[in-house]
């Protein structure tokens, strides 16, 4: 599945720390850490009907990550606010828009990788597109991938980075396949989440859906657990192999581009698909969306 060029984005305005740039005008420094090592944090929020879903909870994620980071100068919550009301606004942009937030530990005074080169502050990015549910209207089709997604040893998934080569080079692993994206497991063999969203599986009635150790921990992926538990659908976290997910009634993805997508397929083997429960948190997503969010102050 490859994304299509959105003609409405041709002329869109960009944020970059204080100045709305044109897209082709829109460009940082050679010597940004985001340039020099991936360095950087980032969140992917979505708009619907002039509100900005789970804003708080993005925001929130991107200060722990950028703490975790231990950067310096880190922009308020009120002026990353401010800076997404004013990039809306610069691309009359109410609904059907996804925004991609990223903040990095910013230029340095020459290239390395020592962050006592820094001495400029973050630099803050608002990438705001009009963008529809990538997976809208699609059963998604997986490959295992042979590449495992890092435990807290080696890089820990809470923080969410812009560093994502093992993903990449997962979703490599998928496209050479001819399917959507890759199942990625943790080092000990279980079922972490796919190279780009999280994932759940359904067997008799009940939600599963991995522990996040290896895994990010998904705003949509809670905002799913939320629902289950507040519409008495058992939810249950734990360690899931792949031949539980080849055998589930149901599988479906979750994230903030791709909200609940049903799964139809994983190393050839068709999931049964039966049942309604992922159908009804579609539903109950659904009408979280239509009036849940921060209301666009114009």
């Amino acid at each position: 599945m490859i994304q299509q060029f959105d003609d409405r984005n041709k002329d869109i305005k960009v944020w970059i720390n204080g100045d709305l740039l044109n897209r082709n005008e829109a460009k940082i420094s050679v010597f940004d850490s985001v340039v020099q090592g991936g360095d950087s944090v980032w969140e992917g929020i979505r708009v619907y009907d002039g509100r900005i879903f789970c804003l708080d909870k993005h925001l929130k994620r991107l200060m722990e990550s950028a703490k975790s980071m231990d950067f310096k100068d880190i922009p308020s919550v009120d002026e990353i606010k401010n800076a997404i009301f004013s990039t809306l606004k610069a691309n009359n942009m109410i609904d059907e828009t996804h925004i991609r937030l990223t903040l990095t530990r910013g230029e340095k005074i020459t290239s390395g990788m020592n962050p006592q080169l820094n001495q400029f502050g973050c630099t803050l990015i608002v990438l705001a597109e009009w963008k529809s549910s990538i997976y809208d209207g699609k059963d998604l089709k997986l490959v295992t991938s042979n590449i495992r997604r890092n435990s807290p040893l080696c890089l820990d998934s809470k923080i969410h980075h812009n560093n994502l080569i093992n993903n990449i080079l997962a979703k490599i692993e998928a496209n050479h396949a001819g399917v959507d994206d890759a199942l990625m497991l943790d080092i000990d063999g279980f079922v972490s989440e796919t190279n780009a969203t999280n994932i759940f599986m359904i067997k008799d009635g009940i939600v599963y859906t991995p522990f996040p150790k290896a895994c990010l921990p998904g705003i949509t992926r809670q905002t799913v657990i939320d629902i289950c538990q507040s519409n008495n659908i058992p939810i249950i976290e734990k360690d899931i192999s792949v031949t539980e997910m080849y055998n589930a009634d149901e599988v479906f993805s979750t994230g903030t581009m791709g909200e609940l997508a049903r799964v139809e397929e994983i190393d050839k083997r068709k999931i049964e698909n039966k049942g309604d429960v992922l159908s009804n948190l579609q539903n109950l997503f659904r009408k979280l969306t239509e009036k849940d969010g921060e209301k666009i102050p114009f």
